[in-house]
């Protein structure tokens, strides 16, 4: 295969995926990682990619890039489905049970079916421990569990960012460092094998940050398209999480970091 040929094909992985590991293209290729490093410099002098550490991503991908959460709401939504879908099995199960729900696309979705199985429920329980307590600081979450039966809804408050429809803010902080909930549901823009977790906003990574340490367990939903990504602020590393559910399995570098650091890794 000639030199072109191979590096139009690395521009279209790198497209369809937003990134791909120097590893993982040199297995596939079956060529050296300096051949491979050779063509993601000649690939970002033409401004096909962007190269990072450990491979490239795609020239638009930058580390402060943040897409608002109606834009982020319309795009994937079969994979975020399927994620929510799954986190569905991780519910605590029993009485006085407590989850945290992070604001994103996809823990909105997971939103969507805690209010579509509440809808779908008898009456509301007649003993309050028997609801499942919801702790969230989104709006789009909050507005959508605020009347479904068998749940009791807390709201951490804060400024509210427009871009996320989130609250953030010292207070925000704050708050949930008092809470230990059961398990939290993380969002994030970025999962990487040696940055962890990350998010473009220091205020949103700030609050992350409080919801990992408080929670007693700790499952991302991440859709693929998040793996091997880093944006600018870190907020957790891959040894804080007990599960990552995604819609594709991780590249070969962050599957190994993901198992070495003992976190359960669910294909939906």
């Amino acid at each position: 295969m000639f030199a072109e040929e191979r590096q139009q094909q690395i521009a279209g992985l790198v497209a369809a995926s937003g990134r791909a590991s120097v590893t993982d293209l040199a297995e596939r290729f079956r060529i050296t990682t300096e051949t491979v490093r050779r063509d993601l410099a000649a690939l970002e002098s033409a401004g096909t990619v962007r190269r990072v550490h450990g491979g490239a991503v795609s020239a638009d991908r930058f580390s402060t890039t943040e897409e608002s959460i109606l834009e982020r709401t319309i795009q994937r939504q079969a994979q975020k489905l399927r994620i929510a879908e799954a986190a569905l099995g991780f519910l605590p199960k029993g009485p006085s049970s407590s989850i945290l729900l992070d604001a994103g696309s996809t823990t909105e979705v997971l939103a969507d079916l805690l209010a579509r199985r509440g809808a779908s429920s008898p009456a509301k329980p007649a003993d309050p421990a028997q609801e499942l307590l919801v702790i969230t600081h989104a709006v789009p979450i909050a507005a959508k569990l605020a009347s479904t039966p068998g749940i009791a809804l807390q709201i951490l408050g804060g400024r509210v960012r427009g871009l996320t429809q989130a609250a953030v803010g010292q207070g925000t902080v704050e708050a949930a460092g008092r809470l230990r909930p059961d398990i939290a549901f993380v969002g994030t823009n970025g999962i990487h094998a040696t940055f962890g977790l990350s998010t473009p906003d220091s205020e949103e990574a700030a609050v992350k940050a409080a919801f990992v340490h408080s929670a007693r367990r700790i499952v991302v939903l991440a859709d693929s398209s998040k793996l091997e990504a880093e944006t600018l602020v870190q907020f957790a590393s891959l040894k804080d999480l007990d599960t990552v559910i995604t819609d594709r399995k991780p590249g070969s570098e962050l599957a190994a970091a993901l198992a070495e650091a003992g976190v359960e890794v669910v294909v939906a």
